[in-house]
Order: structure tokens, then C-alpha cells, then sequence
């Protein structure tokens, strides 16, 4: 099982056909089936869970100014900053960093929980007519032309390709044979929300136990709870369990009851040391996890999303080749392993030994430093990336600023121009100066003009281009210098062959 050109033996024709089959409708699976969508690339979502996904607790809180930027690029950032709190959320272990000097339109974060977040999405995916199935993928077997995923009850689908947005005890990657390597738990934490018989102790308290904040959530209760233990502990927590960790750490329970949920996390931290075997991909948590501080899982998963699904679209339609999937690997894989790198860094500094807490002043006052603000900022919020794409412009591999452009056609900003999920061709120079004509099906020539400043996340000003290629996941490609060097490979490189 899992195995590439292997037959699932004993089985008769395969009961449905699609060219992509995704593996769990988290935020992940379901920005994935998005993109595949509107791409016009046949896709199924499986998850598991009877009825639908109902998370046990609030998970993440919220979105960072990358995520933000991505959804705006669909035209549905709008959807979700009028139910969350626009805010400076981004932190590094406990310390606030401000990233209104940014310049991006989305110059902070937003405070939303994931079950709306996930609400939220449903509902546009459920508009672009993304079909959801009950089902629970429990193995698969690939071949050259495709992989039998199989389900729970015996039957199974045929499909082009599978990928595994299964959280972080993904089947799919299991299945796939991809080693999971990283490091073992050394914390856990107890976290809820519940009602209390006394009123308690808003803030934060470090203690020998780890740290123990509890968070009013509106006016009264409930109140959401994150307690620290370590050493980590297993198993499912029980009202019991937090009612002496409440009381170990302030000296009493506050007459805690009637949780709405109990949870418990750790910052166990592991990455698949591959994001595709064959024809099975990985994203989101089944490609990476690690604690949760910094709020950053979520919003590599849907980033992950967006980096794969124009390109296995693309691959899916035979108009690029099979190669272009091993970009997905080579630029998101180091995104994750940075990721991994700060939270465990940021564990770390939650310890409160004598030694610890001096390293958390310096850090502390290094962070009151613009420079590593700017850097540390532009990491967490995801406004820093820039995948190897070669050239000698700056803003090559890149996010691409959302510029006010002036077009034959009128103001455009540069973001509304992606909201379909299709690469487009800045032109800034000369009209006509760049031939597109053998990619004219699959490219949006964009002829515009542009006076004010280029400026990046932390990078600063950069020279003004006379044109950039812009992916559909809203990275540039390709600058130009006023001639077409280098213009035609990467047309071919990105949108495949001319046809």
C-alpha cells in the first residue's frame, strides 16, 4: 500500500473518477479544492467526520497579514474582516510586534477563530459548487496513471492524484511511506473554555508549571484557559485535570465548570522530509506540525494551498509537465522548516528558570529594535517569503505589492486582477514590446501604468520594473528590464510549453 506501480488486488473498476482527491476539509483541504476549482480542475474533498467537521475547540485565533493578502487576492478577504477584529496579533514568545509601518494593505492581523474561519470558507467554497463527501480514506495504491484511494467500508475512488490535508496523523502520509522526522514533545498544554463560579484572574501568571493565562471572550463567561505542563502529559483531558491544573498554578479553581470543550496540544514539531511521492502531496498539518505559539499552522496550511493548486491543475491538464509539482516541495518545504525553527525557539523563551527569563529581557528589547521587529514581523506574518526562483531582481520569488495600477480599462488594484486564480503579465513599459500569443489561453496581459514607489516587507524599496510575471498564488516570476531576456523560459517554465 502506497507503494508506487502497484494494483490494488482483487478489485474491480474503480466506482468514480476525478482528477484530484483531497483528503480532509480542514482549511487546508478546502482553500486546495478552491483553487483546483477555479482552475476548472475536477476535485473531491473525503472527510471523515460524520456531518461535517466539528471542531472540538477554538484552535487557531486567527490570521496573519499574508493569509489576509491571499484571500484578498480571491476577493473574499472582505468575508472574513467583517466577523473578525482587525488587530496587532503578531507575537514572538509573548512579545508583541507591530507591523502597522508595512507596507501592505493588510498592515495587521485578524483576531477569528478557526471554526468561523472555517465557516466562512464553507460557504464560498460551497458557492464555487467544491463538492464535500463523507468518507474516510484509510490507504491508496498508485500507479503510473493514477491512485486507487481507498475508503473505509471497502469501497474506493479512482483519481489523477491525492493529496493529504489529513491533519497531523495523516493516513495519506502514512500510506506514502514519507518519513516524519522532528522532535518529541516537551510541553503540553491544557486548553478550554468554561464557566466559572468566582471570577477569575485575567493575564497572564508564569509559574514552575509553565504559563496559565485565562482570556475573558466576551462580557462574563465562558472564559478560554491555556494552561502550561510539563512534562507533557497524554490522553484526553477531563474537567478534573483542569481543575488542578487551575488550582496548582493560582492557588485555586475558580469553581470552574460546564466547560463548552477541554483540549490538550504540545509542540511536538515534525516535517515530512517530503511534500509529494509519485502522485500523493502533502500540505498543511500533514506536512508539518509544531506548537502553536506564534499562531502561524493555519495560515502556512492555507499558504501551502495556494502555492499547489494552480500548479497541480495545471499538471492535472497535461498543459505542463509533471515536474512542476516538484516546485511545490522545493519552496514550501524551507517555509516549514523556518516555521519549525521559530516555535521552537519560541517554547524555549516559556520556560521560567532564572536563565530563561534573562534571555527573555534581551529578547524583549531586541524586539523594541526596528530592525528585528521588521524581521521577525515579516517571518511570522508570512510578508517575508521568497522562494529560489532565480534571477537578479529583488522582487523575483517575491510576494507581489498590491499596487494602484492605471489601466486602458480604468484604476485596478494589482490584487483584484488574481481574483480568478490566473497568472498575469504586468506590462509597465511599451505597449505590445512583449509577445505572449502561445500563451495567450492561459495569461492575462495586463497593460498599466504605475508612478508611486515599489516597496517590500522588510526588504525596502527596490527599482521599478517595466514588467513582472505574476503567478496565480500572487509571487512574480519574471521581471523585466525593458527587454524580453529570460521572458519566453519563463512563460514555459510557469505556464508550461507554447502551444
Amino acid at each position: 500500500m502506497g507503494q508506487r506501480g502497484t494494483d490494488v488486488p482483487g478489485r474491480g473498476p474503480a466506482m468514480t473518477e476525478h482528477e484530484v482527491v483531497i483528503a480532509g476539509a480542514g482549511p487546508t483541504g478546502m482553500m486546495l479544492a478552491a483553487e483546483l476549482t477555479l482552475a476548472g480542475t475536477d476535485v473531491v474533498v473525503l472527510e471523515r467526520h460524520p456531518g461535517g467537521r466539528e471542531l472540538e475547540s477554538t484552535r487557531s485565533g486567527g490570521l496573519h497579514s499574508r493569509t489576509i493578502e491571499v484571500l484578498d487576492q480571491r476577493g473574499i478577504a472582505g468575508r472574513f474582516l467583517a466577523e473578525g477584529q482587525t488587530a496587532q496579533v503578531q507575537a514572538f514568545a509573548g512579545v508583541r510586534l507591530d507591523i502597522g509601518d508595512f507596507p501592505t494593505r493588510h498592515a495587521y492581523g485578524l483576531a477569528l477563530w478557526q471554526r468561523d474561519f472555517e465557516r466562512i470558507l464553507a460557504a464560498w467554497v460551497g458557492e464555487l459548487g467544491v463538492r464535500v463527501r463523507e468518507a474516510e480514506v484509510t490507504g491508496f495504491a498508485q500507479d503510473d496513471a493514477g491512485v486507487e484511494v481507498e475508503l473505509a467500508g471497502g469501497g474506493s475512488l479512482r483519481a489523477g492524484y491525492l493529496v493529504g490535508c489529513d491533519g497531523g496523523r495523516s493516513v495519506v502520509r502514512t500510506a506514502a511511506g514519507i518519513q516524519f522526522a522532528g522532535w518529541d514533545p516537551t510541553t503540553s498544554w491544557l486548553i478550554a473554555e468554561a464557566e466559572t463560579a468566582e471570577e477569575p484572574e485575567i493575564g497572564v501568571r508564569r509559574e514552575s508549571g509553565g504559563i496559565g493565562p485565562v482570556n475573558r471572550e466576551t462580557g462574563g463567561g465562558p472564559y478560554g484557559m491555556v494552561l502550561a505542563e510539563r512534562p507533557p502529559v497524554d490522553g484526553t483531558p477531563t474537567l478534573d485535570d483542569l481543575r488542578r491544573k487551575l488550582t496548582a498554578v493560582y492557588g485555586t479553581d475558580f469553581g470552574v465548570h460546564s466547560p463548552t470543550w477541554i483540549s490538550r496540544f504540545t509542540d511536538m514539531t515534525r516535517q515530512a522530509a517530503a511534500y509529494r511521492e509519485g502522485r500523493v502531496l502533502l500540505a498543511g498539518d500533514a506536512a508539518h506540525v509544531h506548537a502553536p505559539l506564534g499562531g502561524q499552522g493555519l495560515n502556512i496550511g492555507v499558504q501551502d494551498a495556494v502555492n499547489l493548486g494552480w500548479k497541480l491543475a495545471r499538471v492535472a491538464s497535461g498543459t505542463a509537465p509533471d515536474s512542476l509539482l516538484d516546485t511545490y516541495h522545493a519552496e514550501r518545504h524551507p517555509v516549514g522548516a523556518a516555521v519549525l525553527r521559530t516555535t521552537m525557539a519560541q517554547v524555549a523563551l516559556t520556560m521560567t528558570d532564572a536563565r530563561t527569563d534573562a534571555l527573555r529581557d534581551i529578547v524583549t528589547d531586541l524586539m523594541g529594535m526596528d530592525e528585528p521587529r521588521r524581521r521577525i514581523a515579516g517571518m511570522l506574518s508570512g510578508l517575508d517569503v521568497r522562494y529560489d526562483l532565480g534571477g537578479d531582481h529583488p522582487l523575483v520569488g517575491r510576494r507581489m505589492p498590491d499596487l494602484d495600477v492605471v489601466t486602458p480599462d480604468g484604476p485596478r488594484r494589482v490584487f483584484t486582477l488574481l481574483h480568478e486564480a490566473r497568472p498575469v503579465l504586468l506590462n509597465l513599459g511599451e505597449a505590445g514590446a512583449l509577445d505572449v500569443e502561445p500563451w495567450a489561453a492561459r495569461v492575462q496581459l495586463v497593460d498599466a501604468a504605475y508612478d508611486g514607489t515599489w516597496e517590500l516587507p522588510v526588504l525596502g524599496e527596490v527599482d521599478a520594473p517595466a514588467a513582472v510575471l505574476v503567478r496565480p498564488d500572487g509571487y512574480v516570476a519574471w521581471v523585466g528590464d525593458g527587454t524580453d531576456r529570460g521572458f519566453r523560459d519563463a512563460l514555459t517554465t510557469w505556464l508550461g510549453p507554447p502551444s
